[in-house]
């Protein structure tokens, strides 16, 4: 199966129907943003520390690594910054080109993988700025890779990933039972893990393919690029995403510096 084929597609159909990653921001964020109130996420709810970008955000050179859908990208660009959209989906990279149209920002848009970002010279960017989307591909390591390749010396990744543990659970499953059991070993893969029939139950619930990674290869896998970690924090989601959320955090974001 080819994944990101798969997913191109599943999230061109999220980004139509108007899922929560896929609702661009209002104009008056955008205003906000650029008299210098701004915040953006990594994960689902907690804003990312102001701390974690430079302290003045004019001419920075930020990647935005499969953030599309109008929300992170047009309000780094109305901050200030010089920011390039890469994304796999081409239904979230027009909800960035609407809004960039709509307030006059200036962002570059590029399609594709984030395991291949082969198109963009060695230490071409300041910030890579990468939500919690690494879920869609069976690998990770390429990404951090990639992320170190094409920073600059001194320059930040900043990432959101899912807790592994969120993937030992069948959260659909869990919802009608109202019952969290651990059902599925990590590292989780809809590929491997899953029979025929739980991947075809799984694609109708949500779509896209998805792969739990470990965190040797989400921490571990930046460390071992070269990568200094700096900052850490996890969040929640939402009682009516999972019942996860109502015992642990569900995702986790770092800050890793070349």
């Amino acid at each position: 199966m080819d994944v990101a084929e798969h997913n191109r597609r599943a999230w061109n159909t999220e980004s139509n129907d108007g899922c929560d990653w896929s609702t661009p921001v209002t104009p008056d964020v955008i205003e906000r943003a650029r008299e210098g109130d701004w915040g953006i996420i990594l994960t689902p709810k907690q804003h990312v520390p102001r701390n974690w970008f430079p302290e003045t955000m004019d001419d920075v050179e930020i990647l935005c690594l499969a953030s599309g859908g109008g929300q992170q990208v047009p309000v780094l660009a109305a901050a200030g910054a010089s920011v390039t959209s890469f994304d796999l989906s081409d239904e979230q990279l027009a909800k960035d080109k609407m809004v960039a149209q709509r307030d006059d920002l200036d962002i570059i848009f590029e399609r594709g993988e984030m395991t291949d970002l082969g198109r963009f010279d060695d230490a071409s960017f300041d910030v890579v700025f990468h939500p919690a989307s690494n879920c869609f591909v069976p690998d990770v390591n390429p990404v951090w890779r990639e992320c170190h390749r094409v920073l600059r010396p001194g320059g930040s990744l900043l990432s959101g990933f899912m807790n592994p543990a969120f993937y030992m659970f069948d959260h659909a499953e869990a919802s009608e039972s109202r019952v969290l059991e651990v059902k599925y070993p990590l590292p989780y893969s809809d590929l491997t893990t899953l029979t025929d029939s739980e991947r075809e139950r799984m694609l109708k619930i949500r779509g896209t393919l998805e792969f739990g990674h470990t965190l040797d290869d989400l921490i571990g896998g930046q460390l071992k690029c070269g990568f200094t970690i700096t900052g850490f924090y996890e969040d929640y989601w939402e009682d009516a995403a999972t019942l996860l959320n109502a015992f642990s955090p569900t995702s986790m974001a770092t800050r890793a510096v070349k």
